[in-house]
């Protein structure tokens, strides 16, 4: 991790900044770590941690113009468990948090983050190099979408999930076998509620800990691509849940999430809505997209529920939404970050893949941002999907008046990847 620059701030401020994941976080450094957070609305943070007796007046950070609280806590190593201690400029409010540019949390239910570091051998070369030719739009591809936590599980071990190192161990040939070219993990990001599946996540930067540690991902990364197999992560810049812990109400004030509960909660999930309007929260996101495909060697991102996004009304009923400037329901603030983030992603590697799980008739969801698309790369046909399944359950004699379940997918079929 390196210092905050003045450009790093100036971008930070822009929204523009991809790489924040380089300037923000903690990293074991000699002599101890260096931490930075972005807390522009905090009268006082400090760290707390196994290094310190986790007592909130031994190691405080200093603040910057930017809103970015930093500093260097002497013998703090590897391994050791640490939060961030905030105090609101605002109200009496006080609260620990795990920081969110964390590369690796604390198995659930605790909720510390770890100091850690993202060394790995990638021998993987080859198919990075070459992965063009298998993760292009003309290639075929058969996908298989799996939850790491529940595939294979081990009975006569408490029914435990295999840890990352065994999934490589099993999973590239049971791939290779079915045929299959491309896999997709439901998120692997940590998140406090394994009933989740993973989509309410809590540590952005971090794959759950519940299976092991960033290099065991790695190392199951490394074993798909050796195995010719492309790797998509699901990603979900859509919510995020409200556990104390953490984005929500990050330092006293509605940071990450939009005040107005008809902008920043989601009565459907009952989460928190990210604010696509403030520059640092896009940058937060688009930088945490960048994350997994420089890392960990991601092919492609999945991005979670894009409908919500794109809809002011989505899930509520009238005069529980705002309408944007012109009156009208499309979240332009919404749209505004998924075009920047599909430029990034794109811009950062044309080989890779984002795709949108969008199930409306939305335009031009898989067109580029040139020609006023939104930039995906495809769209992921969830709609299609629920409708058939949706025709099929209902009784024979009642499906001729519902035929528009099996058709509206053909308002967009022949205009998206």
């Amino acid at each position: 991790m390196t210092e905050l620059s003045e450009l790093d701030a100036y971008l930070l401020g822009e929204g523009t900044h991809t790489r924040l994941y380089q300037v923000l976080g903690a990293r074991v450094d000699e002599g101890g770590a260096r931490f930075a957070v972005w807390a522009p609305n905090a009268r006082r943070v400090s760290v707390i941690g196994d290094f310190n007796g986790w007592d909130p007046e031994a190691h405080s950070l200093e603040p910057d113009h930017s809103g970015v609280w930093h500093g260097f806590v002497p013998g703090a190593v590897r391994g050791q468990r640490y939060k961030l201690h905030l105090w609101s400029n605002w109200s009496d409010f006080r609260t620990d948090k795990s920081d969110p540019f964390a590369v690796l949390c604390e198995a659930p239910p605790a909720t510390a983050s770890v100091l850690w570091d993202l060394e790995y051998s990638w021998q993987d070369h080859q198919w990075m190099a070459e992965r063009k030719r298998y993760n292009g739009l003309g290639q075929p591809q058969s996908v298989y979408e799996i939850h790491l936590g529940s595939w294979r599980r081990v009975p006569e071990d408490g029914n435990r999930s295999l840890s990352y190192r065994e999934l490589a161990e099993q999973l590239p040939d049971y791939l290779r076998e079915m045929g299959y070219t491309h896999v997709e993990f439901m998120p692997v990001m940590e998140h406090p509620f394994f009933g989740s599946w993973g989509y309410q996540i809590t540590g952005y930067f971090a794959p759950s800990a519940r299976q092991g540690t960033p290099q065991d991902f790695m190392y199951l990364i490394d074993r798909l691509h050796q195995a010719g197999i492309a790797v998509w992560l699901d990603w979900v810049p859509s919510h995020f849940p409200g556990d104390a812990h953490g984005l929500a109400y990050f330092d006293g004030t509605h940071l990450y999430e939009h005040a107005d509960p008809r902008q920043g909660f989601h009565p459907e999930w009952q989460s928190y809505i990210f604010n696509y309007g403030r520059s640092e929260v896009r940058a937060f996101l688009i930088s945490n997209a960048i994350f997994w495909l420089d890392k960990y060697h991601i092919d492609g991102l999945r991005v979670d529920a894009v409908a919500s996004m794109l809809y002011l009304d989505y899930a509520r009923n009238p005069g529980e939404w705002v309408p944007n400037r012109f009156g009208g329901r499309e979240n332009l603030e919404a749209i505004e970050f998924l075009k920047a983030l599909n430029v990034a992603a794109y811009g950062f590697d044309d080989s890779v893949q984002v795709i949108a799980e969008e199930s409306t008739a939305w335009p031009r969801v898989s067109r580029p941002t040139w020609e006023d698309g939104l930039g995906f790369g495809m769209k992921w046909n969830m709609g299609w999907m629920h409708d058939t399944l949706g025709f099929m359950a209902r009784d024979p004699v009642h499906r001729r008046h519902h035929h528009s379940q099996l058709t509206f997918s053909l308002i967009y079929a022949f205009h998206e990847n």
